[in-house]
């Protein structure tokens, strides 16, 4: 058997690209988008349909200079997802605008309208996960949505604070971004690599599967961002895992044996205490931690940069000059 075989035995495996043949090619569980993916897949010929249609359908006018882009690129990403579920029997997750990360009110309308355009399509929202960003106000946006029945998957999560305030809030799904974790360390301590049964990431995504699991919490975690084979390897037995088209690739070509590290009935030995947390803790511990902060500021930063390219890219391409 193959290591993405052997995988799949412990692992719901999730693959993160908008590439919808590639996605036939590999045929997860699962699919993840973000606003990076859906620029490039926008810029691929085969879906200029999808793009074409949501210039056409979505309730605003995008050749209007002072108008909003939203409600074309979340019909944009609605085209994307529900092409993509028509492939996979599991769900899609959806991003928010990143512009909304510290404003739990629009989060939360914002995902309602999103939720409601699946709707329109006829697509139960059991199959859609919202993503937003693991910030104190995304979280409480989270919370309250998982309340009206909207299933929410928290990216942009760095750090076993932000980890036990997503528990708390009983959210769906939870995204720790293993490479982006290592990527943060290598530049810190000036090396080119450090291996994998020490790669921070992965210490990062076993120290929250092992607290969730000790005690008893459902939020599921799909460790994320991977840089190299043996990250995801020291994750076999993650709930899930979302993996790029090339590493899946390389996974189904390697014949080796795969021994499960995650294990929930192990990790009901380690030594922990449960952790409460209100904002006032939430904002001191994730301050505690500068690879954190850092990096969760600068996904946030990435992502809006990435919905503003595609903006331009939609009106550069529709619109007369």
């Amino acid at each position: 058997m193959t290591l993405l075989d052997q995988l799949k035995e412990y692992t719901v495996i999730v693959e993160d690209t908008g590439d919808i043949n590639l996605i036939k090619k590999h045929f997860p569980r699962d699919a993840t988008t973000n606003p990076s993916l859906l620029f490039a897949a926008a810029q691929l010929p085969a879906y200029q349909h999808l793009v074409e249609d949501a210039v056409h359908n979505s309730d605003t006018d995008i050749c209007d200079p002072n108008g909003k882009m939203s409600p074309c690129i979340e019909k944009l990403a609605v085209n994307f997802a529900k092409e993509i579920l028509s492939i996979i029997p599991g769900r899609v997750s959806v991003e928010v605008d990143a512009g909304l990360s510290f404003n739990t009110q629009d989060t939360i309308r914002t995902a309602e309208r999103i939720i409601s355009l699946f709707e329109k399509e006829k697509v139960d929202r059991s199959r859609i996960l919202i993503k937003i960003a693991s910030t104190w106000e995304g979280i409480k946006a989270a919370e309250q949505l998982e309340k009206k029945g909207i299933h929410c998957n928290l990216t942009l999560l760095f750090s076993f604070v932000q980890a036990i305030a997503c528990a708390e809030a009983n959210v769906t799904l939870i995204s720790p971004f293993v490479g982006r974790i290592l990527d943060w360390y290598k530049a810190k301590r000036g090396v080119n690599t450090i291996p994998a049964n020490e790669d921070p990431g992965v210490l990062s995504v076993t120290q929250i599967y092992n607290y969730y699991k000790k005690f008893g919490y459902k939020t599921e975690i799909m460790g994320a961002s991977f840089r190299n084979l043996g990250e995801i390897v020291e994750l076999a037995g993650c709930d899930l895992l979302t993996i790029s088209p090339h590493l899946l690739d390389e996974l189904g070509s390697k014949q080796e044996k795969l021994i499960r590290k995650l294990d929930p009935d192990k990790a009901m030995n380690i030594e922990q205490e449960k952790i409460h947390l209100d904002e006032k803790s939430f904002r001191w511990m994730l301050n505690e931690d500068a690879m954190a902060t850092e990096k969760l500021a600068e996904g946030i930063r990435r992502f809006n940069e990435d919905l503003i390219k595609l903006a331009g890219f939609i009106r550069n391409r529709y619109c007369d000059k």
